[in-house]
């Protein structure tokens, strides 16, 4: 996954940040956003900006990544995030039963898809950059089939074993396996998602990069595991795979990044609703039902002329508005 390059402005400013100096004078928060074109156009800047001593962008909960593998010695997972807090609160390989996520055949994909929700290193910040992760390796590549899915079932049910140990709210499912899925396809991942929706986790996973109108990827055509589209980053354009099933669209560089940007801002509306006491129930029967109700209906509306949909598109700030706004 490639990154937006910084001009040479911002990168004197993040410098200064990350030496504990000034404030970025758009956000007020000591640091840039990692991806800035995506994050003004998401809102997630502007709930930055207006929830400074409100919201802890993420403290306290964890993001569950589960994908092929990381490189656990990259300064931004092995270096402590400020106030000496371990960004990787845990780590596991369903594929081996062991505790080691490194990459192993094919796998590179897991080691950056933490970066746009969760980064909170050398003055740049992922959207709950406060958050911690936990790392699991499920599968030896993101690109993968539908065989994979008895080792991300084994994923998935560790993190129901797990969700309260480690205080797992949100999961980040970003393997595609680049087909147009117009139904979903019965696996062993169906039994742990279905569980996880249960219990009140968020879980999400991109449709896929490519201009399917039909259908998108599996995972993300699976009940109970939200699919997320994209938008070009500055313009409300949808593009790459969308059909139906698609629940959002977020701006991004890919769909991947759009549901890694997603996954941060669910741990912000969470811990908005938690906050506010917010009554989510007349929203849905739980709660990611009931905090997707809220990003659709807060959300753009952006048509696509291609496949005569009618999508929206995140904007954080608008979401979290509407549930301080509600006391």
């Amino acid at each position: 996954m490639t990154h937006p390059r910084i001009g040479s402005t911002i990168i004197a400013l993040g410098f200064v940040c990350a030496l504990g100096g000034l404030d970025n004078p758009t956000t007020g928060i000591a640091g840039e956003p990692v991806e800035p074109i995506s994050f003004k156009h998401a809102g997630i800047t502007a709930v930055w900006s207006a929830n400074v001593g409100r919201l802890s962008f993420g403290k306290g909960q964890t993001l569950a990544l589960v994908d092929d593998g990381c490189d656990l010695t990259m300064p931004e997972w092995s270096e402590p995030a400020p106030k000496s807090r371990p960004k990787v609160l845990v780590s596991y390989d369903s594929v081996d039963g062991d505790d080691n996520p490194k990459h192993e055949g094919k796998g590179y994909h897991g080691s950056t898809i933490g970066i746009p929700s969760s980064l909170n290193h050398n003055g740049r910040r992922g959207v709950a950059y406060n958050n911690q992760v936990a790392v699991i390796r499920a599968l030896e590549c993101c690109h993968c089939n539908v065989r994979d899915s008895q080792t991300l079932a084994a994923g998935l049910d560790w993190i129901v074993k797990n969700h309260e140990k480690y205080k797992i709210t949100t999961v980040n499912l970003a393997p595609v396996d680049d087909l147009e899925h117009g139904e979903p396809v019965p696996t062993e991942i169906d039994q742990p998602l279905a569980k996880l929706r249960k219990l009140g986790i968020w879980v999400s996973a991109p449709t896929g990069n490519h201009d399917f109108s039909k259908g998108i990827s599996w995972p993300a055509c699976q009940p109970n595991c939200f699919a997320i589209g994209a938008v070009k980053p500055g313009e409300d354009v949808v593009y790459l795979d969308r059909h139906s099933k698609v629940d959002l669209v977020v701006p991004a560089a890919a769909t991947s990044s759009s549901n890694a940007i997603l996954c941060g801002a669910a741990m912000i509306l969470r811990e908005a609703i938690d906050l506010a006491n917010y009554d989510w129930k007349p929203d849905g029967p739980n709660l990611p039902e009931a905090m997707l109700a809220i990003f659709q209906k807060t959300g753009k509306p952006v048509e696509d002329p291609a496949s005569g949909r009618t999508f929206r598109r995140l904007d954080l700030k608008a979401a979290v508005d509407h549930v301080f706004q509600s006391r």
